[in-house]
């Protein structure tokens, strides 16, 4: 088994969450700029065995794509062309800022590190992934 690598894409900033090998945990991997969010990717594949790639789907509350998404279906098409034999799939990303927020301060992270972006954006990926993987149980 490879791992699941979820991402929950930015204008600015992407974060990035990783199943373990067997696909039983999701944990943050980083939040890396947008704008070297491919090469990020294609060198972690070229370490690390990756079986899926989950992209954050952006809904509006009705279900509506958000118009973030016409700045995620290129990149997508890129990286299904970059990397062809990994699948590529989308999942709603809907709350998932807000619980992302809830989380970090549940976990009790203090209020200078709770304004760091990069930190909502990883844990947003994660609970993406979470998602994910509890729906494919």
């Amino acid at each position: 088994m490879g791992r699941v690598l979820a991402i929950d894409y930015g204008r600015k900033r992407t974060g990035l969450a990783v199943t373990d090998p067997l696909q039983i945990i999701a944990n943050g991997l980083t939040t890396v700029q947008t704008a070297q969010l491919l090469e990020f990717i294609l060198n972690y594949v070229q370490k690390e065995p990756v079986e899926r790639i989950v992209v954050g789907l952006p809904k509006t509350v009705t279900g509506e794509c958000s118009e973030n998404m016409q700045n995620i279906k290129p990149f997508v098409a890129k990286l299904q062309k970059a990397l062809p034999d990994i699948p590529v799939e989308y999942f709603d990303e809907r709350f998932t800022s807000v619980l992302a927020q809830k989380a970090i301060l549940a976990g009790g992270v203090k209020k200078k590190a709770r304004q760091n972006k990069a930190l909502v954006d990883e844990v947003s990926a994660t609970i993406i992934l979470q998602g994910w993987m509890e729906a494919h149980k």
